[in-house]
């Protein structure tokens, strides 16, 4: 997608040839920074403190991350302590575990000499895989958005509705929830999307503003408790959101408040779409009640970052001194609230989920 116009990526290979470069998405959207990780602690460090965050691109730093460990020791013991240190970074994003056992399985069987090598070919696949998958989810929400287009009752745009960031910035390039969208706007259907500011890290109004401003794409930031307002007046005809983990059975795990926007969109008819890669989907888990759920730090619901007339970026503090926080960083929206998943092989209803994906299937 573009920054000022240019084609870019959020990870790609620096100048050197074998260290990583990744946009710190803990500066945006004030400042465009690039920060280099040369070592596997690095690696885990940009995944924990989110200058990389989203499902997917969690996956890919990963798996550049395997990389830069096993250039620094192919052994097995290497191998297995990276594999350690990075999965533990965030505990809910399947995609992660998902990158690291491809990582794993590619690199096991090859001799030292060669994991290196292997290592960064493999991390390259991963990544060019996520950068398909999402441009074919973009393809098949297209025509989704098409349809509702042609169904509108009143002139004017498509109002979408999106929640938190599952845009390119979440993932390698295209994004998830928002591959519709750009493919949508390039197409020239009209269109314009509700931004969630999407508390406490504010990713909606942080990235995904920033992403679509850059792009060229209408769009407004909105509160988060705005949403179902918004649907009661007619102003949202469909959400789509992305994830960051999908049971067997289309339970879905988003960022904290997903839940309520569906809800909201189920009272007042109108479709709920998840969008998502195939790594996403954890078909070891039955349904929701059984995904782990991320308790960040307090401090993020306590402070809030912003810059100053001067430019200067600082953290300040927005609640009652003394007072705890609590911040559960996702929560499980039940299939049954789910209109469609989207994912790079189609569009299917969540209990169905298994048909696209008949390999799946256990004996």
């Amino acid at each position: 997608m573009n920054i000022n116009g240019k084609p870019t990526r959020t990870i790609w290979l620096a100048d050197d040839g074998w260290s990583v470069a990744v946009i710190d998405q803990t500066r945006l959207p004030y400042v465009f920074e690039v920060a280099y990780l040369r070592t596997v602690a690095d690696a885990a460090r940009a995944i924990k403190t989110m200058q990389v965050r989203g499902a997917p691109l969690i996956g890919v730093t990963a798996a550049y991350g395997m990389a830069l460990a096993m250039r620094s020791d192919p052994t097995d013991v290497a191998m297995r302590a990276a594999v350690d240190l990075l999965a533990a970074q965030r505990p809910t994003a399947v995609n992660l575990r998902w990158a690291l056992e491809q990582m794993r399985d590619a690199l096991i069987s090859v001799a030292l000499k060669d994991r290196g090598v292997v290592a960064y070919a493999e991390a390259a696949e991963i990544a060019e895989a996520d950068v398909e998958n999402c441009r074919r989810i973009g393809r098949h929400g297209l025509e989704i958005l098409r349809q509702l287009a042609a169904q509108k009752s009143k002139s004017g745009p498509l109002h979408i509705l999106t929640h938190c960031n599952a845009g390119w910035l979440a993932c390698v390039d295209w994004g998830t929830a928002t591959s519709p969208i750009y493919a949508a706007y390039d197409a020239g259907l009209d269109l314009h999307v509700w931004v969630d500011e999407t508390r406490p890290r504010n990713q909606g109004a942080a990235l995904t503003a920033f992403e679509l401003g850059h792009h060229g794409v209408p769009h407004t930031i909105i509160v988060d408790n705005a949403g179902g307002h918004l649907m009661q007046q007619g102003e949202v005809d469909v959400c789509i959101v992305g994830a960051d983990r999908v049971t067997a059975n289309g339970d879905v795990c988003n960022k904290i408040g997903t839940y309520l926007k569906a809800l909201a969109a189920r009272d007042n008819s109108v479709p709920f779409y998840v969008a998502l890669p195939h790594s996403t989907i954890d078909w070891t888990l039955a349904d929701g009640r059984l995904i782990v759920i991320e308790e960040r730090s307090p401090s993020e619901v306590l402070a809030m970052s912003g810059r100053l007339p001067d430019g200067a970026i600082v953290s300040v503090d927005i609640a009652a001194p003394g007072s705890l926080a609590a911040n559960p960083a996702f929560d499980v929206t039940p299939a049954r609230l789910v209109t469609g998943i989207i994912t790079e092989r189609g569009v299917t209803e969540p209990h169905h989920l298994l048909e696209l994906y008949p390999e799946r299937a256990r004996p």
